[in-house]
């Protein structure tokens, strides 16, 4: 192996009936696959396949692509690096790979530490496993710079790295031609009161649905004009919990039924059809997809994100009082300033992109080290 022919893949859990958008990490694989194609020396960068799927399901996760994928198998005797991402590797696969010699890194792009603490906690089942079997690297990102890098570091006895997270709209907008309705996937300015949305997964404490809640239960005790209505996601399997009940069932907003509480479904039919804006909140967490789609879009964004930029309209840390302001301040302004705001979004999604000098620079110098 020499550094002038690298042949590098990285893994995806693959199985049957699986969606591309059922979470950002499947996009974060092709994502690292276009920019990995772009670094000197790399003459090879692909999908390495694991698990049960079938062969359509290969093609449908890949189909708006053109990267080439191989299988376990043929990884272990074609390639020179793997960067372990959405699927874990054996320790028998990982010693057997670097035993012939091959780099094996853990792509880390999860809160892991929150993860295994609730996992530990409340007895749930494991998320990912600290190995076995040494790896050569850690890479992750910068919204768990504070939190995940010095766990990796302890856990997976590798040197941590922290690389650029990557987006580019080019995913998005192929599932937006293959839309039937047409809808564009733009903000119309121009109504008086909002349709808000709250997209968060609520399925760990990093990303739930109770600060945004409060911020716009505060927005509309401040001003009961400016909320049409809140569409809470993501949220079907918790209506019956105690806890859920006694928190939204004391708001304004559900007394006076300007909120609903529904199931999952994709930003593109959320921002299209129910909501003019999006309203999220993160725990260290900082850099998600689903802020990027929106600002795509021109889509208002009211956030507590210190990791992009000076986009969407950011308020800090747990205060729903200035998050239920700064929503206000969005509606008064967000119509008048938004040549302004998309022109600032662009600047930034521009950075995140796997093409973007500078991150294919830095994922150059990370292979380099390993």
């Amino acid at each position: 192996m020499t550094s002038k022919s690298l042949r590098i893949g990285v893994t995806l859990a693959i199985r049957d009936g699986q969606s591309l958008w059922e979470n950002g990490i499947f996009q974060n694989c092709i994502f690292l696959v276009q920019l990995l194609r772009q670094c000197p020396g790399v003459v090879q960068a692909c999908i390495v396949f694991v698990g049960d799927g079938s062969e359509h399901a290969k093609r449908e996760l890949l189909q708006d692509t053109d990267i080439a994928a191989v299988d376990l198998g043929d990884a272990a005797t074609e390639l020179d690096m793997v960067i372990e991402m959405s699927a874990q590797l054996s320790s028998e696969w990982a010693a057997a790979f670097q035993g012939r010699g091959g780099k094996l890194v853990s792509m880390c792009v999860g809160n892991d530490f929150a993860i295994d603490a609730e996992r530990l906690g409340y007895d749930l089942p494991a998320g990912r496993l600290v190995p076995s079997h040494r790896r050569d690297a850690v890479w992750t990102l910068p919204e768990y710079e504070t939190v995940g890098a010095p766990y990796y570091a302890a856990t997976f006895r590798a040197p941590v790295s922290i690389l650029p997270h990557l987006w580019g709209p080019e995913l998005l907008e192929a599932s937006l031609r293959k839309r039937e309705d047409g809808a564009s996937f733009e903000y119309v300015p121009g109504r008086r009161r909002w349709r808000l949305a709250i997209m968060e997964p609520n399925l760990s404490i990093v990303k739930t649905c109770i600060i945004p809640f409060l911020a716009c239960e505060v927005a509309h005790r401040l001003d009961p004009d400016k909320i049409e209505y809140v569409h809470v996601f993501n949220t079907e399997q918790l209506k019956s919990n105690a806890v859920f009940s006694t928190v939204f069932g004391s708001t304004n907003l559900v007394r006076h039924e300007l909120a609903g509480f529904n199931g999952r479904f994709s930003i593109a039919d959320v921002l299209t059809q129910h909501a003019d804006a999006l309203v999220c909140h993160q725990w260290e967490n900082a850099q998600n997809y689903l802020y990027y789609e929106a600002l795509h879009g021109g889509y208002p964004l009211i956030h507590n994100s210190h990791l992009i930029a000076d986009c969407g309209w950011r308020y800090q840390g747990f205060d729903c009082e200035e998050g239920g302001r700064v929503l206000l301040e969005a509606i008064a302004g967000h119509d008048e300033n938004l040549q302004d705001y998309r022109q600032r979004a662009n600047t930034f999604l521009r950075t995140l992109h796997p093409l973007y000098e500078d991150n294919v620079r830095a994922y150059s110098e990370a292979i380099r080290r390993v």
